[in-house]
């Protein structure tokens, strides 16, 4: 029926069905439903209708660029990896369930603007949530980030999913050194299908920055709950502060790197960041542990569990205030110290290391008596504000480079990707 009416996806259609009249976008079916329209009316929505009974109609060729099989010949100035995650998430209608499937070549064709910002090039590394990420695909993605930059590309965007791309942000920022191109991570906290994703403009604003002088690794997502501007954040600075909304990223303890706008080609730096290297300049690191713990300190957390830990290559412990747990310096009776157990896992050659619950603020463990005695211990961490997934990811990839202690130490309060500042913002958002 579509081919002898010449109407192809995309293309402005009229349905005429026992439902009623519609008029819409003639979208992609889902698999499985060979006897269903599916379009994207004006408000954004989509909807499935039986195509029994139905009549279709062109009212308006579309402009899009039709699908091509094949990828251009010729590399584009900007790489775009893709990773899985909602950016690249389709529903099946007849479920209502959300699965990554669309690949970065449909996702070209269904933003053709992006070619007005950058010639481009894609490159499918693995289709899942970020959930089921791990130090392996970080490995696999650092190599092949560093594979585009060697063959030319002049930046590299990579679409992750949004809920551990924290964690994927500050791995790659530690195992690529000397940049020189940036590397943009970008997601959506909604599908294409539904009228309120974000997915555009974060995608659009990402391919922006990557063709910007830096020489980090950022993570590009909504400044605010408009379709107005991006944030460029620092990935070993960059926090998942909230669920659901489009704005859900923030830098922590630091401002964003940089607000941006494709569309009035606006790059406005917000604090300083590195610059491109020298070509030739990268340096990959891949090796990391996967063998680290991240506890979070509560109120009656056991001293048993924290020498069980003893199996891990490294620990880090999410404590309370400025850098506090369970000490009971006073020996009131009730109370049941980790303190001992702590000191134990020092001795016996695991390092540990303090991030803060409070996530804003610096850890000062010379303040109390409970942070002079982990301080007095060897655990790792005093005058640090780095966020929590930051300094587990950093202890994973100081393990991958050695188990010698001294240099555990050294190389975790050495400020490698800007995880930690000497100072502290007055205002916090």
């Amino acid at each position: 029926m579509l081919k002898k009416k010449g109407i192809g996806i995309g293309d402005e259609v009229k349905l005429d069905s026992p439902k009623g009249v519609f008029t819409g976008l003639l979208m992609p079916r889902p698999e499985g439903a060979e006897d269903t329209f599916v379009i994207k009316l004006g408000n954004g929505y989509n909807l499935g209708i039986d195509a029994k009974g139905a009549e279709i109609s062109l009212v308006k060729k579309s402009q899009v660029p039709k699908p091509h099989g094949e990828e251009p010949k010729d590399r584009g100035e900007v790489a775009i990896i893709g990773c899985g995650g909602t950016i690249a998430s389709k529903v099946e209608y007849r479920t209502g369930a959300v699965y990554p499937a669309i690949s970065p070549r449909e996702m070209r064709n269904a933003f053709p603007d992006v070619d007005s910002i950058a010639t481009i090039h894609t490159r499918q590394l693995f289709e899942l949530f970020s959930d089921d990420m791990n130090s392996s695909h970080w490995a696999i993605l650092a190599k092949a980030i560093a594979e585009e930059v060697k063959n030319g590309a002049k930046g590299v965007v990579v679409m992750h999913g949004t809920d551990t791309m924290s964690y994927t942000a500050a791995a790659i920022s530690f195992m690529l050194q000397d940049l020189p191109a940036p590397v943009v991570i970008t997601g959506a906290q909604r599908s294409s299908d539904r009228p309120s994703s974000d997915n555009r403009l974060n995608l659009l604003n990402s391919v922006f920055a990557a063709k910007q002088d830096l020489g980090e690794v950022a993570v590009c997502m909504h400044a605010g709950p408009s379709d107005d501007i991006c944030h460029l954040h620092r990935g070993t600075k960059v926090r998942k502060m909230h669920s659901s909304r489009r704005d859900a990223f923030r830098s922590i303890n630091s401002p964003p790197i940089a607000s941006l706008d494709y569309r009035a080609s606006r790059f406005e730096p917000l604090t300083a960041y590195k610059k491109r290297s020298a070509p030739g300049s990268l340096k990959l690191a891949a090796k990391m542990s996967d063998n680290v713990a991240l506890i979070q300190v509560h109120p009656d957390i056991k001293p048993k569990f924290i020498s069980s830990l003893g199996s891990y290559d490294g620990v880090v412990l999410m404590a309370t205030g400025l850098g506090h747990v369970p000490t009971n310096p006073t020996n009131e009776k009730h109370a049941t110290p980790i303190f001992p157990a702590v000191r134990e896992l020092v001795e016996s050659g695991v390092p540990v290391v303090l991030a803060p619950q409070t996530i804003y603020g610096r850890l000062n463990l010379k303040v109390y008596t409970n942070g002079r005695l982990l301080l007095g211990a060897g655990v790792i961490g005093d005058g640090m504000d780095w966020t929590p997934e930051c300094a587990y990811v950093k202890l994973c990839w100081v393990l991958g480079q050695t188990k010698d202690m001294k240099k555990v130490k050294q190389l975790m309060e050495t400020d490698m990707a800007g995880e930690f500042g000497s100072r502290s913002p007055l205002e916090v958002d």
